[in-house]
């Protein structure tokens, strides 16, 4: 099929930059003489620091190639999780200890230290499946499937996506939705919200499953500005409803004073020493996003740049800017850098700790991931062509995160004490693509 210069241009901008798994702006596949395979593997390895969360992921891209342009997609994940997760209650000046969420046994953690749920392990299968096609001579339609599993976790979701082109080719507007649901069936049940950590053993205030419905709708924009530029837009709506609580985080119930958690005598089998409450989310979050992105080819050389702004209902607002530069090291070899800064405000509902014999609120959660906190990640990316003309990458790149409490939260003791320690993670990737 035939396609304009700037197509042509487009096409090789879409495909310069598409090392990593995921890519924002997917490769247009042009129709082939003869049905093939293309293969995209990878394997990843992300660390932080004081043995936090470690994870290992290998992930297979298997694309059947059709004539005419239709392509059959299937994508298989596999994570491992293992480490220690913060649960949420904050450090102390003497040691602590803290049920588990399954409420079968506990840990202790050292004075001084943030507690650390060292029990944090997980193993996730993940698959998808797509079918694209053209419809006429200037639509294309997506459709595909998701599903995968972790120990306490089951999602199903569908998906759709229309496209057509414009102005030769040079102009594309598309529209896509995906719905998903979710089950979440932690081990001794979820636990009722804002209700107390007890001793071993006691699931009195733990109930079944829960589940959580998802609702995605993008629709977006790119054109071809000129033989060296493609630019896109993008705006998405999502729509979360049911059970968002995370069912292992909590809060600790400080005195109005000094800030320090309540003691609590733990019963014969042994529970936690302080006082602790399980976390309440609003069970409804709708977000909004605009998502922009341009690639500018220079002689070989391709500059990726997007921008990414999200804000929603439950007040947290996020900016994020990437930035990669494609550089050829003689005619089979590139060297990638990349940067990316993301920097996002805290949720309304967001707080250190719960003060004692105050009225609770109706929302509170001191999940780091909620609060008010920048990150930075930056790496390299080496590719070259293998001697059978395949495509091997390694790609080696460290994360930052550095957050702040506000300061009406602080009470008392807290504020000598680091209640928001800085993240160091080290992320580690190798990738091999290639065709049959």
């Amino acid at each position: 099929m035939s396609r304009s210069k700037e197509r042509s241009i487009s096409v090789a901008l879409a495909t310069a930059t598409c090392g990593l798994l995921g890519s924002s702006i997917p490769a247009v596949v042009d129709a082939q003489e003869e049905p093939n395979w293309d293969i995209n593997t990878s394997l990843l390895y992300y660390g932080e620091d004081e043995d936090r969360v470690q994870e290992f992921s290998l992930k297979a891209i298997i694309r059947r190639l059709y004539t005419d342009d239709r392509v059959f997609t299937f994508g298989l994940t596999i994570d491992g999780l293992t480490g220690a997760s913060p649960s949420g209650a904050i450090p102390l000046d003497s040691p602590q200890t803290i049920t588990n969420a399954s409420g079968n046994s506990v840990y202790t953690v050292p004075a001084g230290e943030l507690p650390l749920d060292e029990e944090f392990r997980d193993t996730r299968v993940a698959i998808t499946a797509n079918w694209q096609q053209p419809v006429g001579e200037s639509s294309q339609v997506n459709i595909g499937a998701s599903a995968s599993k972790e120990y306490d976790y089951l999602h199903f979701g569908l998906s759709g996506r229309f496209s057509k082109d414009f102005n030769k080719r040079n102009t594309t507007v598309s529209a896509g939705f995906a719905v998903a649901s979710d089950e979440n069936d932690p081990e001794g049940g979820a636990p009722i919200p804002l209700s107390s950590l007890l001793d071993i053993g006691d699931l009195s205030n733990h109930l079944g499953t829960d589940d959580k419905d998802i609702v995605d709708v993008v629709l977006g924009v790119s054109q071809v500005i000129s033989r060296n530029l493609v630019v896109q837009a993008n705006y998405s709506f999502s729509n979360e409803s049911g059970y968002l609580n995370n069912p292992f985080k909590i809060l600790s119930v400080v005195d109005a004073t000094t800030g320090d958690t309540i003691s609590r005598v733990a019963g014969p089998g042994g529970g936690p020493s302080h006082e602790f409450l399980f976390e309440n989310r609003p069970n409804d979050r709708s977000k909004q996003s605009l998502y922009t992105q341009a690639k500018y080819y220079m002689d070989g050389n391709v500059l990726d740049a997007s921008y990414r702004y999200m804000t929603d209902d439950w007040e947290i607002d996020s900016h994020t800017i990437d930035l990669r530069y494609r550089w050829p090291v003689g005619n089979d070899k590139y060297l990638e850098p990349h940067l990316r800064f993301y920097t996002q405000t805290e949720a309304e509902f967001y707080r250190l700790s719960i003060i004692d014999g105050a009225p609770l609120p109706v929302y509170a959660s001191s999940d780091y991931r909620l609060g008010d906190f920048d990150a930075m990640t930056a790496g390299l990316k080496f590719g070259w062509k293998t001697s059978d003309n395949n495509d091997m990458s390694v790609r080696v790149e460290l994360y930052q995160q550095s957050g702040s409490i506000p300061g009406g939260q602080i009470i008392g003791n807290q504020a000598a004490r680091n209640n928001y320690p800085d993240l160091n993670a080290i992320i580690a990737q190798f990738s091999y693509r290639f065709k049959r």
